[in-house]
């Protein structure tokens, strides 16, 4: 069964007119995809949707909401109306018009903004001078659905770019950017959402380092001809975006040499220690985004072990093992090879990574370590020891 069959089988048919799919989720079938999360405005009594299975729940807004989860499609919100006319009033304060469509179960079409037309055109266009006046994250909302081939039309763009925003973000959770942005790095084009910030110049409240990126060299002009930091972040962004779906090795790409912004510009173009300085930084960076703790470590695990990586190929044996074992602790062993590729514009593996990690996996039986003999080893002799073992193992599997 499709999401709207599963939603109509929910209310007796005689209420359909009085029920409207809303949003993103009418864009998602006029689209031909069925859509997960369902919106619904609905002119019902409170009693109706208790008998309907619904419970109320604290609205975000002033409108009572209705909650039900249906775990085929995920969880159905019934904004209850007073009456028909208040449909408009919602449809009114929606962000984009392709997301400012209503319809009923019986299959009508409300559009009220010519959101079917910016649909087949996929255009992104803003209901109302003031679409963003009242929850300016929509903004990232925009440039994270440029992220998947649509386009906003000059009006909207001139919507963002001729405010300033930053003030308006500073009393906006960073959780919410952070929300936009992740999507984003799932995206077809997830380098436009980063180059839309910087070029209508929003958004340095959540990521300052994003701006600060165009001012500081990629390094020296024989191995960056590309120039600044900003352009090749970008550039390994959208290298790792033709190799991985994952939004993760995506957002490690993106700020791999987040350390060199700690250069003292005295120093330029040379960022020497920018890996220690970096794995220092993203901690902090991954923290004030509240971003999941996976991928903070992962993040300082590839600014750390980037340029190492980069090397591959003339690091010692001790060294390869060293940094399979860092890796397989920061969760990134699928990861850094990736960002390792795209860092270089010639895409260079890792040869033998594979191999190195499953060797840093083995325990001390596979190791053909007798246990006996590792407890009457002095304790400060004992890492070495295993280390000396894994590297043999490396060497014979050369």
């Amino acid at each position: 069964m499709t999401a709207t069959s599963i939603v109509k089988s929910l209310f007796p048919q005689e209420t359909w007119s009085r029920i409207w799919i809303v949003g993103g989720t009418v864009r998602d079938v006029l689209n031909g995809k069925d859509g997960e999360d369902i919106d619904l405005d609905a002119v019902l009594t409170p009693e109706e949707l208790a008998s309907y299975g619904f419970r109320p729940v604290d609205p975000v807004t002033s409108a009572p909401i209705w909650f039900r989860h249906i775990p085929e499609i995920g969880k159905i919100e019934i904004t209850s109306l007073a009456s028909v006319d208040l449909l408009t009033d919602d449809l009114t304060r929606r962000d984009f018009t392709v997301n400012a469509m209503a319809m009923t179960l019986d299959g009508e079409v409300v559009d009220l903004f010519g959101g079917i037309q910016d649909l087949g055109q996929k255009r992104l266009r803003a209901c109302s001078d003031v679409s963003f006046q009242g929850d300016p994250i929509r903004i990232f909302r925009a440039f994270r659905f440029e992220s998947e081939e649509w386009r906003m039309d000059p009006d909207t763009t001139r919507m963002i770019s001729d405010v300033s925003w930053e003030k308006s973000f500073s009393c906006i959770p960073v959780e919410r950017f952070s929300r936009e942005m992740v999507k984003a790095l799932g995206k077809g084009e997830p380098e436009r959402f980063f180059r839309n910030m910087v070029e209508m110049n929003v958004g340095s409240t959540y990521l300052p380092e994003l701006f600060a990126m165009n001012t500081v060299p990629a390094g020296p002009i024989d191995k960056h001809p590309e120039g600044d930091l900003l352009t090749h972040s970008l550039q390994v962004l959208q290298r790792t975006v033709g190799a991985s779906n994952d939004p993760l090795a995506r957002f490690c790409a993106l700020f791999h040499d987040l350390g060199k912004l700690e250069t003292d510009p005295e120093l330029y173009p040379k960022h020497h220690g920018h890996d220690d300085a970096g794995k220092i930084t993203a901690k902090k960076f991954c923290d004030r985004l509240c971003l999941p703790v996976s991928w903070r470590r992962a993040l300082m695990g590839i600014c750390h072990l980037h340029t190492n990586a980069n090397n591959w190929n003339e690091l010692r044996d001790s060294t390869r093992i060293r940094m399979a074992d860092q890796a397989v602790k920061s969760g990134i062993t699928e990861i850094l090879p990736l960002v390792s590729a795209a860092d270089k514009p010639c895409g260079s593996g890792m040869a033998g990574w594979e191999m190195t990690v499953r060797i840093v996996q083995l325990n001390t039986a596979e190791l053909g370590i007798n246990q006996d003999a590792m407890e009457t080893m002095p304790v400060e002799n004992r890492a070495g020891f295993i280390l000396q073992k894994r590297v043999d193992q490396l060497r014979r599997q050369i």
